[in-house]
C-alpha cells in the first residue's frame, strides 16, 4: 500500500526546479553578456577592416569609405546645411547656367551688409562673398564663385581640393616639389582645377597605411617651421615632432588660416615668421611689401585676411587649456563598440552634449546662451568698427576730391590698411569672436582707434598716441584716477 505523498517534499522539489531554472537563465544571461563584451573588445581591437589596399594614389573618399564606412557616412553629411545664430548656411535657390550649374548656393554676405562692398571695393571679394557651406561644397563653391572673374592665383585651390595626389604627380613623388611646380610654372586657377577631382578628403589628413594624422600642405609645413624657429625651436618637422593632440589641430590649421601670395610667382605663404597675432602678421606683410590691391576711393594699398581660425584659436583659452580643434568640431562619439571622431565637422553648438558638456557640466541651453552672448557682443562691436572704417574711407575720398596730395593722405591710408586688415581678420575668422573673445575685442578696439587716428591725421588732429593723454600724470596720483590723493 502506497504511502500518501508528503506536501513538504513536493514543495521542496518545485523550489529546487525553480532554483535550477533561475540558475540556468542567469548562466545564459551572464554568458550572453560576456560574449557581447568579448565581441565589443574585438571590435575595439580591430577598428577597421581592410577591404581596399589604400595608398597615396587613391584620393576618392568613397574608396576610403569602404574601409571606414562609419566615418565616410559622417563625411557625406557635411552636405547638411544647418544654421546656428551666426554661422552655418541656408540654401538659397539659384538658377543654373552654363557658367554656374549650381541649383542651390549659400546666402550672400554682401547683400546682408553692403558695407563689405565699400571696404573691399576694387577687389574680388566685393563681387561675391557668401556664408560658408560644409566641406562637401568647398571645391564646388570656389570653382563657381564670381571671384573667378578676377583671375585668382592657382594656389587658392590648396585649401579647397584634395591635393596630395596632385602634388605627388607634379613633383615626381615629392609633395614639396609639386607645390613649388605650381608656383614656378605660373599655373592659372583653371589649369590647376583640371588636375584635382575632390574636395578635401581622407587622404589629406590621414596616412593611408596607418591612419595616423599627418600634415600634407607644404605651406603649413613651412609656416609652422618658421613659427617654431621664432620661438627658439629650429628645424621643426611637424609630422615627426608634433604630439597627437597637437596634430588634431594642425591638420585643421593646414587650411583654416590666413595667408598671402608672395610676388612675383604668387607662392602661397603663411606669414608666421614673427608670430600668430594680427600685429605680427601685418608686420610680416609690411616687411615683404605685400599689396593685393589699391582701394579705388581712398587710394590705400591694402592686404586681405582670409580665414584665420587657427591663429585666433591659438589666442584663446581653449588652446591654452590643451583643447584641440577636433575636440569641439569633431568630438568623439560611440558607434557600437567603437569610439570614433565625428567627421561631419560642423559647429559645436549643433552638438553641445558631445562638444561642450564633456568639460562644462551645465545644461545645454545655458552653454548655448553663454556662447551666443559672446557672439552678440562681438557682432555689435564689429558693426561699430565697420562704421568707423567706412567713415575713414569716405573722409579720405573727400579730401582726395578736394585736391589733397598723396603725401598728405599717406598717414590716413596707412591707418586704413592696418585698421581694415584687423577688422577683416576677426570678421573673416569663422567663430564670431568665440575662439578668443578677449583678443577679438582687443583687435576691434585697436582697429576702431586706427580709424579714428586716420581721420585725425586728415583734419590736423594731435599726433597719434596709443595711450590716453596724461597717462603718466594719472598713474602718479596727481590726476583724478588712481594713486594716492593728497
Amino acid at each position: 500500500m502506497n504511502s500518501p505523498s508528503n506536501p513538504e517534499t513536493g514543495r521542496s522539489r518545485r523550489l529546487f526546479l525553480a532554483v535550477v531554472v533561475l540558475a540556468a537563465v542567469a548562466t545564459l544571461a551572464v554568458t550572453a553578456l560576456l560574449i557581447n563584451i568579448f565581441e565589443r573588445k574585438q571590435e575595439a581591437k580591430n577598428p577597421f577592416y581592410r577591404v581596399v589596399d589604400l595608398n597615396n594614389t587613391i584620393d576618392d573618399p568613397a574608396t576610403w569609405g569602404k574601409d571606414f564606412p562609419m566615418q565616410y557616412d559622417l563625411y557625406l553629411r557635411t552636405t547638411d546645411m544647418e544654421r546656428t545664430k551666426y554661422g552655418g548656411s541656408e540654401g538659397v535657390p539659384h538658377s543654373p547656367t552654363q557658367a554656374d550649374p549650381r541649383s542651390v548656393v549659400a546666402r550672400s554676405k554682401l547683400q546682408e551688409d553692403p558695407r563689405l562692398k565699400a571696404i573691399w571695393a576694387g577687389y574680388s571679394f566685393s563681387a561675391d562673398y557668401r556664408e560658408r557651406r560644409g566641406h562637401a561644397y568647398m571645391l564646388e563653391d570656389q570653382t563657381f564663385t564670381e571671384r573667378q572673374k578676377f583671375a585668382p592665383p592657382a594656389m587658392c585651390v590648396n585649401c579647397h581640393a584634395s591635393m596630395v595626389t596632385t602634388y605627388l604627380k607634379l613633383g615626381d613623388g615629392d609633395i614639396m616639389k609639386g607645390f613649388n611646380v605650381i608656383s614656378d610654372s605660373h599655373m592659372t586657377y583653371p589649369q590647376i582645377r583640371q588636375q584635382v577631382k575632390h574636395a578635401v578628403a581622407c587622404i589629406d589628413c590621414h596616412d593611408p597605411k596607418t591612419m595616423q594624422l599627418r600634415v600634407t600642405r607644404p605651406a603649413f609645413i613651412e609656416g609652422i617651421r618658421a613659427l617654431k624657429a621664432s620661438q627658439g625651436i629650429p628645424n621643426y618637422d611637424v609630422n615627426k615632432m608634433a604630439t597627437r593632440q597637437e596634430m588634431r589641430s594642425f591638420v585643421c590649421g593646414q587650411c583654416h588660416v590666413t595667408y598671402y601670395f608672395q610676388p612675383p610667382n604668387k607662392r602661397l605663404t603663411f606669414p608666421w615668421t614673427k608670430g600668430l597675432k594680427v600685429e605680427d602678421i601685418i608686420a610680416v606683410e609690411d616687411e615683404q611689401k605685400i599689396k593685393e590691391w589699391d582701394h579705388p576711393d581712398s587710394g590705400a594699398g591694402l592686404i586681405k585676411a582670409r580665414h584665420p581660425e587657427f591663429e585666433m584659436w591659438n589666442q584663446g583659452v581653449h588652446a591654452r587649456s590643451g583643447v584641440a580643434c577636433a575636440d569641439c568640431h569633431m568630438p568623439y562619439m560611440r558607434q557600437g563598440g567603437l569610439k570614433i571622431s565625428d567627421h561631419q565637422v560642423n559647429s559645436p553648438l549643433l552638438k553641445i552634449n558631445r562638444s561642450c558638456q564633456t568639460c562644462h557640466h551645465f545644461p545645454e541651453e545655458e552653454l548655448k546662451a553663454r556662447a551666443e552672448e559672446i557672439q552678440d557682443k562681438f557682432f555689435n562691436l564689429r558693426n561699430t568698427a565697420l562704421d568707423a572704417l567706412v567713415d575713414l574711407i569716405n573722409d579720405i575720398k573727400a579730401e582726395k576730391a578736394k585736391g589733397a596730395t598723396d603725401t598728405q593722405l599717406a598717414q590716413a591710408r596707412e591707418y586704413q590698411r592696418k585698421g581694415e586688415f584687423m577688422i577683416d581678420f576677426v570678421m573673416s575668422e569663422n567663430s564670431m569672436g568665440f575662439h578668443a573673445p578677449q583678443e577679438a575685442t582687443r583687435i576691434l578696439g585697436d582697429a576702431i582707434n586706427f580709424c579714428r587716428l586716420g581721420q585725425l591725421s586728415l583734419h590736423g588732429g594731435p599726433p597719434p598716441s596709443h595711450n590716453p593723454p596724461n597717462i603718466e600724470t594719472v598713474a602718479s596720483g596727481t590726476g583724478l584716477v588712481g594713486g594716492d590723493r593728497k
